[in-house]
């Protein structure tokens, strides 16, 4: 498979002088399209911060990252909006859900803040509420669903740009096992069935097993690389 995300000797330092953090020390990594890769370390390891690289939330203090081939530490603020926006789902332990707004209206914030039509709006959204079985609760407030509903909410939202990576951070944290169970095969169902490539930041080493390959952190650096099992 192609190359879709491509790091080199990426270095991520907070503050400066004597309170000078390095939270990242030189990290390389490739990821494949359509790969299912879990980042693992302990708190504090730095795989929050290289997941936040990764996805353009945040930029290195030295290195590189490519997005199919595009080199994006120089791009502009908008340019790298507009990467982001197009090729990438997020999804969060904290659901960052509009809690008095109705699902729909929560799963297309992206298309509005993009200027899509509202009637295109509503189509995509009804359409990626029926991939995560939740269209019957289009009009309902967020407020009122579980957890799991939430979260499935949550994917949904992460799915209506059709991305071709959705970073996940630890999206089963907040809910239980069963529960927990459910998001991971609905996620790794969209790797299946559509070919998104998924990236994992999570401490569920079951989880993680699942995952194509493991990339355990620690301190800020690479320290294994692992191929899993095969995704169930």
């Amino acid at each position: 498979m192609p190359t879709l995300i491509e790091a080199k000797n990426l270095i991520k330092t907070y503050g400066k002088g004597e309170t000078a953090f390095t939270a990242l020390k030189g990290i390389d990594l490739s990821i494949e399209a359509g790969e299912v890769v879990a980042v693992i370390g302990k708190s504090g390891s730095g795989k929050s911060t290289l997941l936040h690289l990764l996805a353009l939330l945040d930029k290195p203090s030295k290195g590189s990252i490519a997005i199919n081939g595009q080199q994006t530490t120089k791009l502009k603020a908008k340019q790298a909006d507009l990467l982001r926006n197009g090729e990438f789902g997020f999804v969060f332990q904290q659901f960052f859900l509009n809690a008095n707004d109705t699902v729909l209206n929560n799963v297309i914030l992206p298309l509005k803040i993009a200027g899509i039509s509202s009637r295109e709006r509503k189509r995509r959204g009804m359409e990626v509420l029926r991939d995560v079985e939740l269209e019957d609760k289009a009009k309902n407030k967020a407020v009122n669903l579980s957890g799991g509903q939430k979260q499935r909410v949550a994917i949904a939202r992460a799915l209506i740009n059709n991305p071709k990576v959705i970073f996940a951070d630890e999206p089963t944290g907040n809910l239980d096992t069963a529960t927990g169970a459910k998001i991971e095969d609905l996620l790794f169902s969209l790797n299946k069935e559509k070919g998104i490539t998924l990236i994992f930041v999570t401490h569920d080493a079951d989880l993680a097993k699942r995952c194509d390959r493991q990339i355990i952190i620690k301190d800020g650096q690479i320290v294994k690389s692992l191929k899993a099992g095969k995704k169930s």
